[in-house]
């Protein structure tokens, strides 16, 4: 009997019919919610897989043989294996006493993937100058450069005196005589010195006065720990700052055990040095204390002969005493004898009027432009440029008069910034109830954000004309910043950019990443309230909180990434045979 063959283009599409479905499958493609515009949202619950689409039933042509066929198994779609793995992670028992807040948003779609107390309040740590970053770029804009002035209170003479005061007048550039490779930290001073020769003046009779009034309020954030102030991470605020607003202090070498010494001599601090040499078998280890406010540093302790020399930085007692000290040191090189001594003049004095029609302007040294200092930073989480950020933010909304949700206007310019904050949270669309901040860098355990905020936050900066300049200014993963050393060897490495933050018990992660499939997201991973588990003796027994932090993050970029499905026993014996035929 002859049978007629089908028609090729039958045969295609009965096979293409049957193959749709695993394709499908395979591709993990479903349905989640899109996120709304940022606006008040209900408590979430406290974890939640997104819905995956359903296998669909494969449509095979009818087979007359008897013979079972092997079915393969249908692959998790992208949403479940990602809500699984961090399920599975978060599950651990160590993290009993913790609580993990996670978010991740599909920024293509706006479909949030996955959520897990995203709407509770944390500890953001360093992710607030996520917050502050896109304050200075929303309201002062990526090109701001701030001045720093010298000034004369009198004319100089045709002789080469000037009989009066010079006036340093700082109003908040963080980055001062931050020394790059390029620049020199004592090059604003040698400029504004060399612009003083220039006019041909060669003596000073009066004073110079260094002057910080610019910013009102204490040199310190709302909520800083006093523990923290010695250290040169929670150095003070000042409108006039300079090299960071830090010091080194060495302890020992070339051979000595107790010597200390100062670098910058001009942070003008008065050592008070016990050390002695331990006796055999004495432990009194090398302490340091310095009372908030004071300029006198207390070393004490014992150390042994063969200690090795010891290098700290720490908080300078007074950043504009020590800018002023620079300063007369400059003005020593270029040929300027300055007759009377080094003055300050800080807040709560009445701020000086740069207006004066009896100052004379010598000259100005300017910062680079505000997008690469939120680069700096970002990249190097540094708290200093973050509270005057947040400080410079509060002197341009004081200009405008007005504090969102305050019936009484402040009086203290990081509090103006606090209003500064608030707008710009309005603006973004983002409840106020999700996100409260005391000061601009994060050293605060008072601040509190929640994961869903954040990434509502990144949502709209993405959508803003200086998007790039803050993504260009997060730490890369693996490449630099305080994520240089992370995630390296992963998907994440060279694509994940995001802010860190760190501080006792609380952990954050947030920022952008390409995920396996492409598609670009925004995430936010907040922990906090977690203790690693020690041994007896107080030694950690599992690795840092941020290894912790860095699984999350990978499981995150490596959404919708396919594994190969298993291979049947049949298909393996196949696929061995055929690589051995000749």
């Amino acid at each position: 009997m002859n049978v007629t063959p089908a028609p090729t283009s039958l045969v295609l599409s009965r096979l293409l019919l049957a193959l749709l479905p695993l394709a499908l499958v395979a591709c993990g493609e479903s349905t989640a919610p899109v996120r709304p515009s940022p606006s008040p949202t209900p408590p979430a619950a406290s974890s939640t897989a997104l819905p995956a689409q359903a296998s669909s039933t494969a449509l095979a042509p009818a087979h007359t043989a008897s013979a079972p066929r092997s079915v393969p198994t249908p692959m998790p779609s992208a949403h479940a294996r990602m809500s699984d793995d961090i399920e599975a992670y978060l599950a651990q028992p160590r993290f009993s006493h913790a609580t993990w807040g996670i978010d991740v948003l599909d920024l293509a779609t706006g479909r949030t993937l996955y959520r897990h107390h995203a709407e509770r309040l944390f500890i953001p740590a360093s992710n607030a100058k996520l917050y502050t970053a896109a304050l200075a770029l929303h309201t002062l804009g990526p090109r701001y450069r701030f001045r720093t002035s010298l000034y004369a209170t009198r004319k100089p003479s045709a002789s080469g005196t000037l009989r009066g005061d010079l006036i340093l007048y700082g109003r908040g550039d963080p980055s001062l005589g931050q020394g790059n490779d390029s620049h020199t930290p004592n090059e604003w001073a040698d400029q504004l010195a060399s612009a003083l020769a220039a006019r041909g003046v060669k003596r000073v009779t009066g004073n110079l006065i260094a002057d910080d009034t610019y910013y009102a309020g204490p040199p310190f954030g709302a909520g800083w720990e006093a523990s923290d102030l010695l250290s040169g991470f929670a150095a003070p605020v000042s409108a006039l700052s300079v090299q960071g607003n830090t010091f080194t202090l060495n302890v020992g070498g070339n051979g000595a055990c107790c010597t200390t010494s100062v670098d910058p001599l001009a942070a003008d601090v008065r050592v008070i040095n016990t050390l002695h040499r331990s006796a055999p078998g004495e432990y009194d280890p090398l302490g340091l204390y310095r009372a908030p406010g004071s300029d006198q540093l207390y070393v004490f302790g014992a150390r042994a002969p063969s200690s090795a020399p010891r290098v700290f930085n720490l908080a300078a007692p007074d950043p504009a005493r020590m800018a002023g000290g620079l300063l007369a040191d400059a003005l020593a090189r270029h040929g300027i004898r300055l007759d009377g001594r080094v003055r300050t003049r800080h807040w709560p004095q009445p701020p000086t009027d740069e207006h004066d029609p009896h100052l004379f302007r010598i000259t100005d040294v300017r910062s680079a432009p505000l997008g690469t200092l939120i680069q700096h930073m970002l990249k190097h989480s540094d708290n200093l440029y973050a509270q005057l950020l947040l400080m410079a933010s509060g002197k341009h909304q004081a200009e405008i008069g007005t504090c969102l949700g305050q019936q009484h206007l402040p009086t203290l310019t990081a509090y103006w910034g606090v209003c500064a904050m608030r707008a710009m949270l309005r603006d973004a669309g983002i409840d106020a109830g999700s996100a409260y901040f005391e000061e601009g860098s994060g050293l605060s355990r008072k601040d509190r954000v929640t994961p869903t905020a954040t990434v509502d936050l990144l949502r709209w900066l993405n959508r803003q004309r200086y998007a790039s300049t803050l993504r260009l200014a997060l730490p890369i993963a693996g490449v630099d910043g305080t994520l240089r050393y992370r995630l390296r060897g992963t998907v994440a490495e060279n694509n994940l950019h995001a802010k860190t933050g760190t501080l006792r018990y609380a952990y954050t992660l947030s920022g952008y990443v390409r995920s396996a499939n492409g598609q670009p997201l925004a995430f936010s991973i907040m922990l906090n309230g977690y203790a690693r588990p020690a041994d007896i003796d107080g030694r950690p027994t599992v690795g840092r909180a941020t290894r912790d932090i860095d699984a999350i993050a990978r499981i995150i970029a490596e959404y919708g990434h396919v594994p190969m499905p298993a291979s049947s026993p049949a298909s393996a014996a196949s696929a061995a045979n055929a690589s051995q035929t000749p």
